[in-house]
């Protein structure tokens, strides 16, 4: 299949070269129903323009791509200000970080995309011609758009079910993951009310988790929960802060335990708790997901699940670096082990220690 260029997608929408080439360069000069009657073409011929606007060439960059939603968290930041810039590296972070330690290792610059104004489309374009593979992490990029850029580069999917069958993936064990912590609290620590705070619904990584929770619960004959106890919209430190609020809120007896799916909610509840009076863990076990720097340093230190975050950045450019070499190899599905690291936030007591 011979590689779409600027001169099909004017032949496919009917207008000139330059008219698409202003579509990419300078949208708002074209009229909407012109700039989409191109950008449909582009998108049914698989076209993406290449940062010299020639299109995707059967050529090398020497450069592999990023794209995930920036998250950004402030709060974050705020707990970083003595200076310790690795005390606030987020999940993102890490990831990225692996990406370049490997990236550099097989010879390759890496290129960032991470933005949620402008959308999918925007990350698109700022990636897809200007790399010779990318990875993406789950919920960025719609899957249609996958399988189209799929055509034509290397793409490894990261976090997440695998959604298409003929493209790399990296996922780490989720609900295996959650379903120990689980345990824990309630074989180590006897908790018997635990609530989980979870993401939005399409977070296949928060899913996961709670359907780890889920099955833990339904080992010990408790109470299993067809919905988070609280669904946050955005997994940051200040949603976590304000859950904890809304389950001190609540009428009746407040948790003995609270899950959250990630570190950053966890932390902010630990804030939001301790300014409310209530000491953890005696009064609430807290935990979290991911094993950030962060929860480490935090008081009570956090106790959580660890998922090799860097390891899957390494991963995903050694995959895209094989399928560079062999695009006809085929497709692989990697599961990640990680690790419960229990802390004083749930009880114990002392040094971290690993289930």
């Amino acid at each position: 299949m011979s590689t779409p260029t600027v001169y099909d997608v004017a032949e496919r929408s009917g207008v000139s070269i330059a008219t698409v080439s202003r579509v990419y360069r300078n949208p708002d000069s074209v009229r909407a129903q012109t700039r989409d009657k191109v950008l449909h073409a582009a998108r049914e011929l698989g076209y993406f323009p290449s940062g010299n606007a020639r299109g995707l060439a059967s050529r090398t960059t020497g450069v592999l791509g990023l794209c995930f939603p920036d998250y950004a968290d402030p709060d974050a930041e705020a707990d970083g200000a003595d200076g310790d810039d690795s005390a606030v590296m987020l999940y993102s972070d890490q990831i990225i970080r692996g990406m370049e330690r490997a990236a550099r290792r097989h010879g390759y610059a890496l290129l960032i995309a991470a933005s949620l104004e402008g959308g999918p489309q925007t990350l698109v374009e700022q990636v897809a011609g200007r790399v010779d593979g990318f990875a993406v992490l789950a919920r960025t990029i719609p899957t249609e758009d996958l399988e189209i850029i799929s055509r034509r580069l290397p793409v490894v999917m990261l976090a997440g079910p695998r959604e298409i069958d003929h493209l790399d993936h990296i996922e780490v064990a989720n609900f295996d993951g959650e379903r120990e912590l689980t345990r824990h609290l309630i074989a180590d620590h006897g908790l018997r009310r635990l609530a989980f705070v979870g993401g939005e619904i399409d977070s296949p990584d928060a899913e996961a988790r709670f359907g780890g929770f889920r099955a833990a619960c339904q080992e010990a004959d408790l109470p299993v929960p067809d919905e988070p106890t609280i669904r946050a919209s955005m997994m940051t430190q200040a949603e976590g802060a304000r859950a904890a609020e809304a389950l001190l809120d609540r009428g009746g007896a407040h948790p003995q335990g609270v899950l959250f799916a990630n570190d950053q909610m966890a932390v902010g509840a630990l804030h939001a708790l301790e300014s409310r009076g209530v000491r953890v863990p005696r009064d609430i076990a807290v935990t979290g997901f991911d094993g950030i720097p962060l929860s480490r340093i935090v008081r009570p230190a956090l106790t959580t699940v660890r998922q090799p975050m860097r390891r899957l950045g390494e991963e995903a450019v050694d995959l895209l670096v094989r399928r560079l070499g062999d695009r006809s190899r085929e497709p692989v599905s990697l599961m990640l082990p990680v690790s419960v690291t229990r802390r004083a936030s749930c009880g114990c007591v002392g040094e971290a220690r690993q289930l």
